[in-house]
């Protein structure tokens, strides 16, 4: 452990004040390395209150690793990353160099970020909250949707409960705040070609944090936001990264599907009329409900349809 990240853990553990000489004399080290360690922490992001009687841990919203893990109760590996290309395909290498399950990946900043039919969204450095989660799962393929259910009740829930707001559910993996979209979610299975059986699991995410709403692209003022878009964050990431896993571990654990209640109250899509393409064709509808599989149904009028997510995006919803 390096010296900046014991003056950390040691600031994290006490709500008062710490001197400079008490962090020295405790872990044995001079003054000197103490002043160096709190100006690298810094630096760093971490909010560090000063005052003649000494330094106090302020929460920052620094990606942490050690936070996380302290506060996830499920067991994982968890790696944080200052940037990452895609964590879906970091979850992937997990996989190749035999790592064991539920591992998490973590990014500051997503390089090249992608979602269901490999579309590009919008990412913004240490304004966002860029995941994915490898699972090896007791499941078969075809139970595979659920995991993208579940998952937007525990992204939606999460940020309701620590946020104080109401958001609600595009089927079928987008979280919309006020009518714009803050979170999409990807769920991809890894099989295994021989027994053609499902292995893996990978569930990522992007959340739009704290990105103010000018900074996203003009083609996006009108369809994207972010939680705190124009108002400082009133939680840190690690809170939220926290509170997202552990109810979604909570949710993975119950033997029912209480989770669709929740998932069918907060949907955007139910009783509204839907567009989407089935083989080159055009349909429009509306929503009806959703089965308890996550498909979306549809009443065309002649006949009703169970769009599947895996092969159906709706383009227009009013």
């Amino acid at each position: 452990m390096s010296t900046k990240e014991k003056v950390l853990q040691r600031l994290k553990t006490s709500t008062d004040y710490v001197s400079g000489e008490q962090l020295a004399q405790e872990l044995s080290l001079s003054r000197t390395s103490i002043w160096k360690a709190i100006k690298e922490l810094e630096k760093a992001g971490y909010q560090i209150e000063h005052q003649s009687i000494g330094y106090r841990y302020q929460p920052s919203d620094v990606l942490d690793a050690v936070e996380l893990a302290e506060g996830i109760k499920q067991p994982l590996a968890i790696r944080v990353l200052d940037s990452s290309v895609s964590t879906m395909k970091d979850a992937q290498l997990a996989v190749i160099n035999g790592e064991e399950p539920p591992v998490l990946v973590v990014a500051d900043m997503q390089e090249a970020p992608r979602g269901r039919f490999n579309r590009p969204f919008f990412a913004l450095e240490k304004a966002g909250i860029y995941m994915s989660l490898l699972l090896k799962p007791e499941t078969q393929l075809h139970e595979l949707p659920q995991y993208t259910v579940l998952m937007a009740v525990a992204v939606a829930e999460a940020i309701d409960s620590l946020i104080g707001v109401e958001t609600q559910i595009k089927w079928v993996n987008d979280i919309y705040l006020n009518g714009k979209k803050i979170v999409g979610i990807l769920s991809e299975a890894m099989m295994d070609v021989e027994s053609n059986s499902l292995k893996h699991v990978i569930i990522g995410m992007g959340i739009n944090f704290s990105v103010p709403q000018e900074k996203f692209p003009a083609e996006l003022q009108e369809k994207a936001t972010s939680l705190f878009a124009d108002r400082t964050p009133t939680v840190t990431r690690n809170q939220l990264i926290i509170e997202i896993w552990n109810r979604f571990f909570d949710l993975l654990e119950q033997k029912d599907a209480a989770y669709l209640a929740v998932y069918r109250e907060k949907s955007f899509v139910l009783g509204k009329q839907v567009t989407f393409q089935r083989q080159n064709q055009q349909y429009t509808g509306k929503a009806v409900a959703i089965s308890e599989t996550g498909e979306l149904i549809v009443d065309l009028g002649s006949e009703t349809l169970a769009l599947s997510s895996g092969e159906i995006s709706l383009s227009a919803i009013q």
